[in-house]
């Protein structure tokens, strides 16, 4: 024993004496980034695969390419005619805008060149795609190599056996995406990254470390990684656990013999770890090292969290032996005006607004999201309940999940699990949402054989899906335990209306989870003062009113969705439905043109809050909340609603100067119990002043409203959030329209000219309005209600970016940034 240990020490030693971790040693990996110089074309092409094919002609763009979101709408893209059960409907209806009216459907191909060197002979070369949609197949040197349909999964093919060393080499790959394959804007292209790895011959796997935490004691925590190894040869493997702060910790090297695979199990023990949670997401990082002869020859890294979770039946979440309620939303997969091209900054922009909402966790309904999403989630504290597919076997759309469902399901679910399980983020799998299966007698088997997949793939997690059938599969009434479907999962997701309470009289050792919750429409800026309850309410205009009180027939407002929570404390918590605004969807206006983005968000599309985010935000977070809306700019005499959204119990309002009395919230009102409500108040200009009052009475908070004068200017705001010179970062500028005294005009909808200077270019402009149907990409955008976002992309050279921004009899804006 003394001896080994004394080996290991001294192969340790010599590893690092002799810097054999250097990145640019030949022998060892190298991951390269397939960014730039992509060559593209719509449309299927003879031969295209081939290395000798002209692509000269074609489009040069950059990657993550997503073509699609460039236009045009028009209301005749995938249009068709279906019933949608889910939505309740009974007849058939054409739908227009359900995949955001944009020309997603199509073939396109990618070609990339590049020089594979004589020094990598006694290497293996593979590429990995993070996405691809959809239908990819892939050619090298114009062999074909393989193929993945399903557009939202992440694989990695090898291209060892077709390499022309020293001379360019071409990677090809057809994308198709057929009509009606989706219930929502699916995107299109290589969506999301691309990159070439070069391993030695014996290498770590593809996703090739399974990284649990399975002991976490007072004073110390274990560390269990599953590092499968490929090749052929007798080899060290050495595997360092790196501190949040970047200090090695703890080592272990074991001495493994590789034929063919070979999973090496490996227990570290740290002191004090720092445990990873919503407030203190603290990250570890590994690094795995195959080592011969005293020379590293790959490196591998992983990232990882201590926590330790649970979900029970009578008090729902428990992360770190904390109780947690899930304060969760659904999040679609594109990235707004941008489209489903990934951008990490577009990406942490959507959840630092939600965190600063106080929501906690997010649903990756219905899909798998991007690399990237997770590691955001990682970073900034957001448990997530990870998804794999919106169906199954039985249709939705003609050509969606269900004509890969034989073929492709069990490795759709293992690649999601094999990327996914190191995350500490992640903590359920989510098999599916308002599968049509669950309503037929028998079909509880193919339930059971995913949630099977799932255990065997990873024990450390519980499956849980999206029902909305609350009585699914085989019940015998007589026999509730005998619900074969549901019983099936660890966590029992519930979209909406189930009965919470007699759920779980009936099966009091049941986790319940409301998965999907809301649904409640609205649109930033526009308020109808009638301002009450409206269930599936359609107006001329194509909006739904910002009060929060409008709702599809399924659905509800988020003061009934709490008062459901309040009232089953022992539920786990939410997903509301959704996060952000996303392309497609456009309930309730699915068969009216022009309607191209849903109006279920929180915040809308452009990333602009909507008034209930602040109805969630005073209920999910500490932070002080004392909102008024509407806005105050109405005609002379108008009775306009107020309401209040805050956590203090009560509040006074006065309209200049004048009190309209106190109101409190009342828990036998369904709109009184999370709103104050002072229903008409006849409009004159001039200042609105809400006054918050604690419990003893006292004024403690205020907050006020003024009408606005006639436009005067642009203003632009920057985010602040710093940006670098690589080419990708994105900087977001809020533009609003003001009077001369800086107001915001809520009315406004000038149109504005974008222009920009400097170390960076215009990406993308929107505004909130889901019937605007101005190409994103185009420099010019319609202010919505006195606001619009302005998107520009930085250079790789660092320095100066001005965004000019200019309207007619308008004086104009001007924001400089800085990239570094």
């Amino acid at each position: 024993m003394e001896f080994k240990l004394l080996i290991t020490t001294l192969i340790i030693s010599l590893v690092v004496l002799s810097g054999c971790t250097n990145k640019n040693d030949s022998n060892q990996r190298q991951v390269i980034s397939l960014k730039q110089d992509w060559k593209f074309t719509l449309g299927d092409q003879k031969d295209a695969q081939t290395a000798a094919f002209n692509d000269s002609q074609w489009d040069t763009v950059e990657v993550p390419h997503d073509w699609a979101i460039y236009g045009p709408f028009d209301k005749n893209n995938d249009v068709y005619k279906t019933v949608v059960y889910e939505d309740g409907e009974t007849v058939p209806q054409i739908r227009l805008g359900r995949t955001g009216g944009l020309p997603y459907m199509g073939v396109g191909w990618y070609r990339k060149s590049f020089n594979v060197p004589e020094n990598a002979k006694n290497k293996k070369l593979f590429v990995e795609f993070d996405g691809a949609m959809s239908h990819a197949k892939v050619y090298f040197n114009g062999a074909y190599i393989g193929e993945w349909p399903y557009g939202y999964t992440s694989f990695s093919l090898e291209l060892t056996d077709h390499i022309k060393f020293g001379e360019n080499n071409v990677l090809a790959v057809r994308l198709e995406n057929k009509p009606k394959m989706s219930r929502w804007y699916p995107g299109a292209g290589l969506y999301r990254n691309v990159r070439l790895v070069y391993t030695p011959t014996t290498h770590i796997a593809h996703w090739g470390t399974n990284i649990t935490t399975p002991r976490i004691n007072e004073g110390d925590g274990t560390v269990n990684i599953k590092t499968t190894v490929k090749g052929n040869s007798k080899v060290s493997l050495l595997t360092e656990i790196y501190s949040p702060e970047g200090k090695l910790l703890k080592s272990k090297i074991d001495e493994i013999l590789v034929k063919g695979e070979n999973i090496t199990n490996q227990d570290i023990k740290l002191d004090n770890p720092q445990l990873w949670s919503i407030e203190t997401p603290k990250k570890y990082k590994v690094l795995s090292k195959i080592i011969v002869a005293a020379k590293v020859i790959d490196t591998y890294e992983s990232s990882f969290g201590f926590r330790y979770f649970e979900f029970t039946a009578d008090d729902g979440f428990h992360l770190n032996g904390k109780r947690v309620q899930i304060q969760g939303v659904c999040m679609h997969h594109d990235l707004g005006p941008i489209g489903a091209a990934v951008n990490k900054s577009a990406i942490n922009r959507q959840l630092r607004i939600l965190k600063e909402m106080g929501c906690n966790a997010i649903r990756t309904s219905h899909n798998p999201p991007s690399p990237e999403y997770l590691a955001a989630c990682d970073s900034l504290g957001f448990i997530v309940m990870d998804e794999s597919f919106d169906e199954w076997k039985q249709v939705k759309v003609d050509n969606g999940y269900n004509t890969l469902w034989e073929d492709w399901r069990k490795k759709d679910l293992t690649a999601l699990i094999h990327r996914d399980r190191n995350h500490p983020s992640v903590v359920m799998w989510s098999v599916g949402n308002e599968i049509r299966e669950q309503h037929s007698n028998g079909l509880w088997t193919m339930a059971k054989s995913l949630v099977d997949i799932c255990h065997e793939e990873d024990p450390t997690r519980p499956v849980t899906i999206g029902m909305n059938n609350y009585e699914p599969g085989e019940v015998n009434k007589s026999k509730p335990s005998e619900n074969k479907f549901a019983a099936q999962f660890d966590v029992k997701g519930w979209n909406y209306y189930a009965d919470f309470k007699k759920i779980h009289e009936e099966h009091p050792y049941w986790v319940q989870l409301a998965c999907e919750t809301q649904s409640t429409v609205s649109t930033r800026g526009f308020y109808d003062l009638d301002a009450v309850p409206k269930k599936h309410y359609v107006r001329d205009n194509l909006q739904c009113s910002a009060y929060g009180n409008e709702y599809p027939s399924w659905a509800n407002s988020p003061d009934v969705g709490f008062a459901r929570l309040d009232d089953n404390p022992f539920v786990a918590g939410e997903f509301v439905w959704t996060g952000f605004d996303y392309l497609g969807e456009p309930t309730p206006y699915n068969t009216q043109w022009p309607t191209r983005s849903s109006y279920f968000g929180i915040i809308d599309f452009a990333g602009f809050p909507k008034d209930i985010y602040y109805l969630y935000q005073q209920r999910w977070s500490d932070k002080e909340v004392l909102h008024i809306l509407p806005h105050w700019n109405w005609k002379e005499g108008q009775n306009v609603p107020i309401h209040v959204f805050t956590n203090y119990n009560s509040a006074e309002l006065f309209v200049n100067g004048k009190s309209y009395g106190i109101r409190k919230k009342d828990s036998t009102k369904v709109y009184g119990r999370y709103r104050l409500i002072w229903d008409r108040i006849a409009f004159k200009p001039g200042l609105v002043k809400v006054k918050a009052i604690d419990k003893n009475g006292n004024y403690v908070k205020e907050a006020t409203m003024e009408t606005a004068g006639p436009a005067y200017k642009i203003k632009l705001i920057s985010d602040g959030v710093p940006i670098k010179a690589n080419g990708e970062d994105l900087a977001f500028i809020e533009v609003q329209i003001v009077d001369k005294e800086g107001r915001v005009c809520p009315l406004a909808n000038n149109m504005v000219y974008f222009k920009v200077e400097g170390n960076g270019k215009f990406r993308a402009a929107g505004n909130g309005n889901p019937t605007d149907v101005e190409p994103f990409h185009s420099q010019k955008r319609k202010c919505f209600f006195g606001k619009s976002v302005a998107m520009i992309q930085v250079s790789k050279i660092a320095g100066e970016i001005k965004l000019i921004a200019s309207a007619d009899n308008l004086i104009s804006g001007e924001i400089s940034i800085i990239s570094r």
